[in-house]
């Protein structure tokens, strides 16, 4: 029987009782394919509910820590690689880090728009704290701002992170930037154009034009069910992996704890060798709380963290941040500090008290409950429209977009011609295809952050003719 001390436990008990079982996953204490006790025994074991018990083994299921099986309880995910990922000597760096959419016509309905509601972007705060930084900040406002952003911001950031990820940094790997194609561009210059850049395919296919722009060799890795493929990954012979593991776009997937180790032993390999994780709607998972990034399970300094504020905020704050490793960040320090910070200072400063303040937390909140409730509204009113023979929803409550796959004999580019016809817009999974081959997933994308729902029920009308 398990047994854990939960009378100190900061926040919900769920947490605490995740966080021990998965630190006894780790370290091997509990075994692969071992029985874990059932809900009943364990609650009556620590003295607590049930549903905090579900709750935590949610939480291991979601992250391929534990898997259930019907009628015989829970058992222990066998994860390759976890025991192999101990440090045995973690080099230390001598190095000091230097302190000093397009348009689109209204007469459309926009399946595939990505962008926020402007409606939620909280004005009235974010102008009070504005005024306030003007009046009380002037000389600092007009001073040229460290090359990885100011203090304040950066520390900020780091607060944050570490509140609401889990996740212990320090502000001086964080590097601010204008939107996170400027800084992949410094990554690019940071670890080299000479080395090969993977992304996943289906995926982003701007990411393979801004390193090829940079003078970067750049290949699409095929993606399993669980993400990127290592097998093809080291097939490609590459050395910087760029994932999103926390939930892919636009397959949605997101990655179990096994492939997350594999991902980490693959980094280890090789000292080229670095993962650019891209956590980019991080903070929209509506049930539990946020998946582990993996940054937080690197020990060897091989996981360079991005985010953004252009999907909690607005699409038009291109705030963007990196968080580098010790060595990559002293190195960043030695040969690009005399790159300016592309972000101005005002935004700095505001995004900086909006943050320490709270209201980026409460922002978060509002958003996540707001976007829930939108969510399950458009999921409900699709299942008046569809049978599940016509249309089957696939999503995993993460991020502010999920997949239809429709049962139709038409091909995708077919199926989005009607549409377009009928005045919608929606992409397709195989519009992320980097191969370039026509084929069809019938599987299409809904981004729902800017769905008008007063126009939802004509268009799904709409949709369920063009399966007719």
């Amino acid at each position: 029987m398990l047994s854990y001390n939960l009378s100190e436990a900061k926040g919900p008990l769920y947490k605490s009782l995740y966080q021990f079982i998965r630190e006894d996953i780790q370290s091997g204490k509990l075994k692969a394919n071992e029985k874990l006790p059932s809900k009943r025994s364990l609650a009556q074991n620590l003295g607590i509910s049930t549903i905090s018990i579900e709750n935590a083994y949610d939480q291991l299921i979601c992250e391929g820590y534990i898997y259930s099986l019907p009628k015989r309880g829970y058992f222990v995910a066998e994860i390759e690689n976890i025991n192999e990922l101990k440090p045995k000597s973690v080099p230390k760096s001598e190095a000091k880090i230097n302190i000093h959419e397009r348009g689109i016509d209204s007469d459309f309905f926009d399946f595939s728009s990505n962008r926020v509601e402007k409606e939620n972007f909280p004005f009235s705060i974010w102008a009070k704290i504005l005024r306030e930084i003007i009046s009380q900040n002037e000389s600092q406002l007009l001073e040229v701002s460290p090359c990885g952003g100011v203090r304040e911001l950066r520390e900020a950031i780091a607060n944050h992170l570490e509140s609401f990820r889990g996740m212990s940094v320090n502000p001086d790997q964080i590097i601010v930037g204008a939107g996170t194609e400027y800084l992949y561009g410094l990554l690019t210059k940071l670890l080299g154009n000479d080395k090969t850049y993977c992304i996943e395919n289906p995926g982003y296919k701007k990411l393979k034009k801004i390193y090829e722009s940079n003078g970067a060799k750049c290949l699409a890795v095929d993606m399993d069910e669980q993400g990127l493929s290592i097998e093809k990954l080291r097939s490609a012979n590459g050395q910087i992996a760029h994932i999103s593991p926390t939930h892919h776009f636009p397959t949605g997937i997101c990655m179990p704890a096994s492939r997350r180790y594999e991902m980490l032993a693959w980094a280890n390999e090789s000292e080229e060798n670095y993962i650019i994780e891209d956590d980019y709607d991080s903070e929209f998972r509506l049930k539990g709380k946020p998946l582990p990034p993996l940054f937080s399970l690197d020990i060897f300094g091989k996981v360079i963290y991005m985010n953004t504020f252009s999907k909690s905020l607005a699409s038009t704050i291109r705030i963007s941040y990196m968080i580098l490793p010790e060595k990559l960040a002293n190195l960043f320090y030695q040969k690009l500090a005399f790159y300016s910070c592309t972000v101005s200072t005002f935004e700095q400063y505001t995004l900086a008290s909006f943050i320490s303040k709270g209201f980026f937390e409460k922002h978060i909140n509002r958003m996540r409950l707001h976007y829930g409730r939108k969510r399950a509204r458009i999921i409900e009113a699709i299942k008046r429209y569809f049978s599940e023979n016509e249309c089957q929803i696939i999503e995993n409550d993460s991020g502010l977009h999920f997949i239809l796959k429709f049962n139709t004999p038409l091909t995708d580019e077919q199926f989005k011609e009607i549409l377009s016809s009928k005045g919608i817009l929606i992409s397709s999974i195989s519009d992320f295809e980097m191969n370039d081959k026509p084929q069809s997933s019938h599987e299409f994308i809904l981004n729902y952050s800017s769905i008008d729902m007063e126009k939802l029920n004509s268009s799904l009308k709409k949709l369920r003719e063009a399966l007719i």
